[in-house]
């Protein structure tokens, strides 16, 4: 199996990820037999931004396999800081390595990078956009918890907009027959457009709430996430809106007797420390799973042969809409957009917008009077 970069879970066919997902459980119950299947191999973890267990699991996954590792964890320990670019540090690191996990605080870093990698990128997260090692981790959660990834109620709860695990786990399990969501959030947090019409177009029945304690009884799986106090503009909108949704072992007691806790961590206050003695509560466990899936999926892309770089395609005269879209950073990238109606989706982040209202609201704003 050739895999050259994992930008998005959906760059892999679901057999892909059936294929990865039982690789995994066979390193959990055989961790010794994979013992070298990484020697000779050197991973870079390149975190532009703070991590525990998705650096640390990509770390001790390579030096299970018997690899080498490179990287910094702080860009501040690194040329970053003297104003070097993504595409320079990206084209001298991938000429150190075999295979590159990358964290990033803006949305699209990944796909960026993986421009001007010679060797397989995995994104290890994407400012708020996408966490697809995080969805591996909890695909091999469900398969050892749940033994299926059909059929299921998910309840997603807390930052539903900012959380980039969800938006990657309603991808996914959008793929499989039978699924619905209930979105558990407030009206500010909801998941983004996009994400809406993904599970729409892909028949997946969805529903909107902003009741933890009435969603409960009917779901399979629960998923809690932590408001992100790193994602919002100001600190009043982080309280405006931290400590709304709180799992306790009373909201438990409303649960199913087979539901499954989730959270990708680090929790803050959403999930109190009594809720860890419940059963039901598998969190701890898939970190644990999230070892195993990055060893599996670092097996598979050492398997891709590294390539050499194609020509960047022909940018757009648009602007991505996002601020937080890797483009406005990373000037030089050429800006890439498909068509959607009357829209226009950055390939990067997904963000849309309409050019002819933007062009409007700018032509409004350059005509107007300044204030007196």
């Amino acid at each position: 199996m050739e895999v050259r970069h994992l930008i998005d879970l959906a760059d892999l066919s679901v057999e892909r990820w059936e294929d990865i997902t039982k690789l995994a459980c066979d390193i959990r119950d055989h961790m010794d037999d994979y013992y070298g299947a990484g020697r000779g191999k050197i991973l870079a973890t390149l975190f532009y931004e703070p991590s525990t267990r998705t650096q640390m699991s990509f770390q001790t996954a390579m030096l299970r396999l018997g690899g080498k590792l490179i990287g910094f964890d702080d860009p501040g320990n690194s040329s970053v800081v003297k104003g070097e670019s993504l595409k320079d540090t990206v084209r001298v690191v991938s000429g150190y390595s075999d295979i590159i996990a990358m964290r990033h605080p803006y949305a699209g870093a990944a796909m960026a990078a993986a421009m001007y990698s010679r060797v397989p990128m995995v994104n290890a997260g994407d400012g708020g956009h996408l966490h697809p090692t995080q969805t591996l981790t909890d695909l091999v959660t469900l398969r050892q918890e749940k033994g299926t990834f059909s059929g299921l109620t998910v309840g997603l709860c807390g930052d539903l907009k900012n959380g980039r695990t969800v938006h990657s786990l309603i991808k996914a399990m959008a793929r499989f027959p039978g699924n619905r969501f209930v979105l558990i959030s407030t009206p500010g947090l909801g998941v983004p457009a996009y994400i809406k019409e993904y599970m729409t177009a892909a028949g997946c029945p969805w529903q909107e709430t902003d009741n933890l304690a009435d969603a409960i009884p009917t779901l399979d799986v629960l998923y809690m996430t932590r408001i992100q106090k790193e994602r919002f503009a100001s600190e009043q909108e982080y309280i405006d809106q931290r400590g709304v949704y709180v799992l306790d072992a009373e909201k438990m007691k409303l649960g199913r007797v087979d539901l499954v806790v989730l959270h990708p961590l680090p929790r803050v206050d959403e999930i109190t420390v009594e809720v860890d003695e419940d059963p039901r509560a598998k969190y701890f466990e898939q970190t644990e799973y999230g070892l195993y899936a990055r060893m599996a999926l670092i097996i598979r892309m050492l398997e891709g042969a590294a390539k050499l770089l194609e020509p960047c395609p022909k940018g757009s005269m648009h602007i991505c809409a996002n601020p937080r879209c890797i483009t406005r950073t990373e000037l030089y990238l050429p800006r890439l957009f498909d068509p959607s109606g009357k829209r226009l989706i950055c390939r990067y982040c997904e963000d849309d917008f309409d050019p002819a209202e933007r062009a409007i609201a700018e032509e409004r704003m350059f005509f107007e009077e300044p204030p007196a």
